[in-house]
């Protein structure tokens, strides 16, 4: 009764895990990608002050305007670009996913090719299929559990796409590209004119000053934002969920050139009309005063990782090595978890250990666990004890 593009398209394997263990009341749960605290106060009262005043109508297609221009100041510290941004590059959404969809809608057409590094979060290559577009998979070397990518391997894989897509730091990996290599990407897409669109979702969750970029007190990931002139074929798509901990409230943006969001306005009408203004309310906040919260998010990651690490390191058969951004521990169990989407079920049911499967993020990722860090350390010293004793079974 659906079109037949979706039939190819797999259900959740993360979800698949979680139905299997369902009734199991001592479950410890890392297989989601988001943190064990909610929304800061701060962020809340915004909303719920919002919405005592009656901020509950339509407001524009892009966003209310002070958020926009809210955003815009926010990229223009934290990247410094040679052109500053203006609001009038910006658009708001329901949800960085919702960014991902809408802009995969604004360029691709059926039979169109797009290059994706992978592994990756699989909404971002099922978006594309589900517009009949071809997704071109460029897999991410590993070497004792850490990854990398081949560029010239992408760029040959890129030769003839509409779009380039890269998510960095990686959902599920931690990968994070370097600025040589974001450089040689954007000349690239520059000369042949492919649009490249950056999935910046963890772009403040980096942990390593090799791969990051101090601008004052902020450290960044690497990027290309700062390089980006008002024309450029360049879009980057961000959410306030992962470093704002704002999962549930379903608040994105993307910039992009002044063109492209003159005719964006449209796609969003047609898809959700506007993101409601309390929650954009909420958003301005986050954004104008929660640089402390980020710095404290960042830290308490950056203790997990290296707790995760060291205790997964430990035991016997774990191939393991730090991520240098994000919020997940992408390890694998050798000889236990070649199937992973099984190992997963049978570590939820038998051990009460939620981790998510390799394989939900692509083939590149089977044989791999993913474990979500975003945990107080008793919660993640239990998990441990649990897998421990189901490798040591």
């Amino acid at each position: 009764m659906l079109r037949t593009s979706l039939d190819s398209l797999p259900a959740s394997r993360i979800r698949e895990v979680a139905n299997a263990a369902l009734g199991r009341a001592d479950l410890v749960k890392f297989w989601f990608g988001e943190g064990d605290l909610p929304t800061p106060a701060f962020i809340r009262e915004a909303a719920k002050a919002a919405l005592d005043a009656g901020d509950t109508f339509y407001n524009h297609n892009l966003g209310i305007l002070e958020l926009r221009e809210q955003i815009a100041q926010y990229a223009n510290t934290l990247r410094a670009p040679a052109t500053p941004l203006d609001a009038d590059r910006v658009a708001v959404t329901s949800a960085g996913v919702n960014a991902l969809s809408l802009i995969a809608q604004a360029l691709l057409d059926p039979g169109d090719r797009v290059a994706i590094v992978t592994p990756v979060w699989p909404n971002v290559t099922s978006i594309p299929r589900i517009l009949g577009a071809e997704v071109v998979r460029v897999p991410l070397d590993v070497s004792a559990g850490a990854w990398s990518l081949d560029l010239d391997r992408l760029l040959a894989a890129a030769q003839d796409t509409r779009a380039i897509v890269v998510n960095s730091p990686n959902n599920p990996t931690g990968w994070t590209m370097s600025q040589s290599q974001w450089d040689a990407l954007l000349a690239f897409c520059r000369k042949r004119g492919i649009w490249l669109i950056s999935d910046d979702a963890y772009e403040r969750l980096v942990y390593d000053r090799a791969t990051s970029i101090r601008t004052g007190n902020r450290v960044h990931a690497p990027g290309v934002l700062a390089q980006i002139d008002r024309d450029d074929r360049f879009i980057s798509a961000n959410t306030f969920s992962k470093s704002w901990s704002m999962t549930g409230w379903r608040l994105g943006w993307l910039v992009a050139p002044r063109g492209f969001i003159a005719n964006f306005a449209k796609l969003v009408e047609f898809n959700t009309s506007c993101a409601p203004p309390f929650i954009q309310r909420a958003g301005i906040v986050a954004l104008r005063d929660g640089d402390a919260l980020i710095e404290a998010t960042v830290e308490r990651l950056r203790r997990a990782r290296d707790l995760l690490t060291q205790r997964l390191g430990a035991l016997a058969n774990i191939e393991v090595a730090a991520p240098g951004g994000a919020m997940y521990m992408f390890f694998r169990v050798r000889g236990r978890s070649d199937d992973s989407l099984a190992y997963a079920k049978y570590l939820a049911t038998e051990a009460g250990l939620g981790v998510a499967p390799g394989i939900a993020f692509g083939p590149e990722g089977e044989g791999y666990l993913r474990w979500c860090f975003a945990a107080s350390e008793p919660l993640i010293e239990e998990g441990v004890r649990r897998l421990a004793r189901h490798i040591a079974a």
